[in-house]
């Protein structure tokens, strides 16, 4: 009797061999569904249960060799890192995540198997945070490009915005910092170790439940780590219309975090204030109060002097910002 891993045979083929249909059959086939999941994929659209009645959302596109490498990542990897990202700004919202729509665009001379990995990735990392792949479309062209919608339910709470940050708040984060643009830096120089920051580039690990946590310990504005804590802070200073002043000595950069640094040539508190893609959350908070273990208050939020900016150590950080997708670092 024959046995496959994962007890399934092998995809065969081309993804132009296989087929449009064919290809969304073995596709939809390796889906799980959760209690919100009403009607999944193969009907005319989706049926998500939103009992709260507002429905959170958010939608991002990953390009092949913009966001991802096919010799650094493998499919399951890209699948991973696609929906944590954008569910991670979901769970930034204060919202729990649902459900998650995929666009994909692939060659046809692709072998299937890459597709069929790429979703058992996105399977998997929407099991994490309690969400599901609930449909798409799938569409012939030249690049692998891949557009995500995901979606959340507030469950009664009120969504925590960019804009509600007040002078007197503290700064805390949760999840990692630095740890994917440090891995990026070991890849770029065709290494694959230490592993743990290169994997931390490939599947990014959101600290889902945070964001709705934060809800409750009365979060006043919140926002994910995507494009650098500098950068992503600055968001919260401009829709506030306040300053937010980090202190560089609240931040733990590990041991290894910096042999990398000085074997590189990187200050590696530039990794962590400027590097992106971890998706920790970062929120502000009343001062007073109480935060749990996993929240690092490492700044404070003040009143604007003449214009919002983020400033570290009362200064402004001269080595950029963060990422900008048409201007590169910024």
């Amino acid at each position: 009797m024959l046995s496959f891993p994962g007890g399934r045979p092998p995809t065969p083929g081309t993804v132009g061999e296989l087929g449009e249909f064919g290809l969304i059959r073995e596709l939809t086939s390796r889906l799980t569904a959760t209690p919100a999941v009403k009607l999944g994929p193969g009907d005319d659209a989706a049926v998500v249960a939103a009992p709260d009645r507002r429905v959170v959302a958010s939608t991002d596109v990953l390009l092949e060799g913009r966001h991802f490498r096919r010799d650094w990542s493998t499919a399951y990897d890209v699948g991973r890192k696609a929906a944590a990202q954008n569910l991670a700004d979901i769970a930034a919202m204060g919202a729990a995540p649902t459900a998650l729509l995929l666009g994909l665009v692939l060659p046809a001379d692709l072998h299937a198997t890459w597709p069929v990995e790429l979703m058992d990735g996105l399977r998997d990392e929407c099991d994490v945070a309690g969400a599901a792949v609930v449909g798409g479309d799938i569409v012939r062209g030249e690049t692998i490009t891949l557009a995500i919608t995901a979606l959340g339910d507030l469950r009664g709470r009120e969504a925590v915005t960019r804009a509600g940050a007040r002078p007197g708040d503290v700064v805390a984060v949760t999840g990692w910092l630095g740890w994917s643009a440090a891995g990026y830096a070991i890849l770029q120089r065709g290494f694959r170790s230490p592993r743990a920051f290169v994997e931390a580039h490939r599947r990014p690990e959101p600290p889902y439940h945070a964001g709705p946590a934060a809800v409750a310990l009365g979060a006043t504005a919140m926002t994910d780590v995507s494009d650098g804590l500098i950068a992503d802070l600055r968001h919260i200073a401009t829709a506030s219309k306040v300053c937010i002043d980090l202190r560089t000595e609240a931040f733990d950069v590990p041991a290894q975090m910096h042999d990398i640094g000085q074997a590189v040539g990187v200050d590696p508190l530039q990794w962590v204030l400027t590097g992106g893609e971890d998706h920790a959350i970062v929120a502000t908070f009343p001062p007073d109060r109480k935060l749990p273990a996993r929240w690092r208050v490492v700044g404070e939020v003040r009143h604007p002097s003449a214009v919002s900016r983020v400033t570290v150590n009362g200064a402004s950080w001269q080595d950029g910002g963060g990422w900008d997708h048409f201007r590169g670092e910024s």
